[in-house]
């Protein structure tokens, strides 16, 4: 398994956005020069004005671009790259990439393919986890192959049961059914969005767990056999089966909880051969019974609270594992210290169904200050693509416990200002200020339960979003209020609360 080192000097970093930004910015540490791909879309991205070269490599439509596998190893190799970094999404787990990457001379700066096949196709994955002894939700271990097979697996397991993407995760290709009527519908939907997705629209089923919470654990592994885990990050709260706030470490998981799930995770990742950096994902329920869910082979979005707890650049132990280096630290060096947070600011309205919100953002001033973290591809002026995934940019915030991170984040989120596209802002500013968010009563379908109440607030404020903008249109075509005036009694700005549109919404 051993390989020799080799000496990484420059990097084709084959994805776009925050992400793509933080892996040239890990280069730029590290003395590594950066390569930059972008599709007609982002030729003015964030990414593209950062990497020390960038080249063109298609139209918007990701099959045309981004997942164009012989257009970006060409690329990488004209410009003399010795290695792609895949970032999350796209191809990062795709093995006919990685093996792509080798028969060019190029080192892949993620798992080899075999562990990539291994657990990336998740009813591989599912066989290995039994196989390990390692507790799984009861479900197919085999992709269904009709609507028939299907419905009669749905009936064994008994409703509500959950599609999935055999091929991918982030939540694509992911269904909740509570009835066999809805079945044929979702199946349709399901299989139509993991194709689009990671090109296979296999899917499997598994049974519902209710309210349970999504806990994974982040793992590092190098090509000498040596693998260790960084510890849980608690990713409960999502909209659509998308992750929108995660933290570090979970509020339910202790120290004998984190060890049991640290040695399950590392032992799924030895037994794949997986080498780089890893995350093993479980389900767990409210007696703290976990359940394996899926590896990703790759980096994950939220990586960033790990690495604030821990004190570990994930992105630089990516390179020098890619390079052939051993870890420099075994499972007695790790420490985890204080508490993180994660918000991701989507350009979704989150008033209109979570519907992408592409357009060019016009203002920009992303929160600062003392442990506060902006992970970005955005600038104002530029324009978020309708082509692609809506994330914008992660705020991370550190704190010495979890309700001084908690204020810390609110703090931020309050001084965060972003406006043209319409942004999860309003969302996230609320979470924060939510009673149980803050007493960690925590599961999946956390919005779904918490946010009828929060419905009523949002129309409120979008109320007064129309008011004031009808006003400030009232006084600049010259017809104004004094303003010496006084404020309508209850006003927003009486009150001192900017109305949304001022707030960043």
């Amino acid at each position: 398994m051993s390989r020799a080192a080799v000496k990484i000097t420059k990097v084709l970093v084959a994805n776009r956005g925050e992400i793509a930004v933080r892996v040239i910015r890990a280069c730029r540490e590290l003395g590594i020069a950066t390569v930059a791909v972008f599709s007609e879309a982002d030729r003015e991205a964030l990414h593209v004005l950062m990497a020390h070269e960038a080249y063109p490599i298609g139209p918007p439509a990701p099959a045309e671009s981004y997942l164009a596998i012989d257009k970006l190893v060409r690329v990488a190799r004209a410009a003399g790259a010795d290695a792609i970094h895949p970032g999350y999404g796209f191809l990062a787990e795709n093995a006919d990439f990685a093996e792509a990457c080798a028969a060019a001379g190029l080192v892949f700066v993620g798992p080899p393919p075999g562990a990539i096949r291994a657990m990336g196709d998740k009813t591989a994955a599912r066989r290995l986890a039994r196989e390990l002894g390692v507790p799984l939700v009861p479900g197919t271990l085999e992709p269904v192959a009709s609507d028939d097979q299907a419905r009669a697996v749905a009936r064994e397991l008994g409703f509500p049961v959950m599609l999935k993407a055999a091929m991918g995760g982030g939540g694509k290709g992911m269904r909740l059914v509570r009835s066999e009527r809805e079945l044929p519908e979702a199946l349709r939907m399901a299989r139509a969005e993991a194709g689009a997705a990671f090109g296979n629209a296999a899917v499997y089923l598994e049974r519902a767990v209710i309210e349970p919470r999504h806990i994974e654990v982040q793992v590092l592994a190098d090509a000498h056999g040596h693998i260790v885990h960084l510890g849980e990050r608690e990713c409960s709260i999502q909209r659509r089966h998308q992750k929108l706030v995660e933290e570090c470490p979970s509020p339910l998981v202790d120290a004998a909880l984190r060890e049991r799930l640290g040695e399950a995770a590392c032992r799924l990742a030895r037994a794949a051969g997986y080498v780089n950096a890893g995350t093993v994902e479980f389900l767990m329920d409210a007696e703290r019974n976990f359940y394996f869910l899926e590896m990703n082979t790759r980096l994950q979005v939220e990586h960033p609270v790990t690495e604030l707890v821990t004190g570990i650049d994930l992105v630089r132990e990516q390179l020098r594992i890619a390079a052939g280096e051993p870890l420099a630290l075994g499972q007695a060096d790790v420490r985890w210290r204080g508490w993180s947070i994660e918000c991701r600011i989507n350009a979704e309205d989150p008033f209109a169904g979570w519907l992408p919100s592409p357009g060019t953002i016009t203002r920009l001033r992303p929160a600062t200050g003392p442990w506060v973290r902006d992970d970005s591809g955005a600038y104002a002026g530029c324009t978020i693509p309708r082509f692609y995934d809506t994330l914008v940019s992660k705020l991370i915030v550190w704190g010495e416990d979890r309700p001084r991170a908690i204020d810390r984040m609110a703090r931020a989120l309050a001084e965060y200002r972003l406006a043209g596209v319409r942004t999860t802002l309003p969302v996230l500013r609320w979470i924060m200020a939510d009673e149980e968010f803050r007493e960690g009563r925590l599961s999946t379908d956390f919005l779904e339960r918490r946010m009828p109440g929060w419905r009523g607030e949002g129309d409120r404020l979008r109320t007064i979003a129309i008011l004031a903008a009808v006003l400030a249109e009232y006084e600049r075509l010259g017809a104004g209020v004094s303003p010496s005036a006084p404020a309508p009694a209850g006003s927003a700005w009486r009150l001192g609360r900017l109305p949304s549109w001022r707030r960043g919404r």
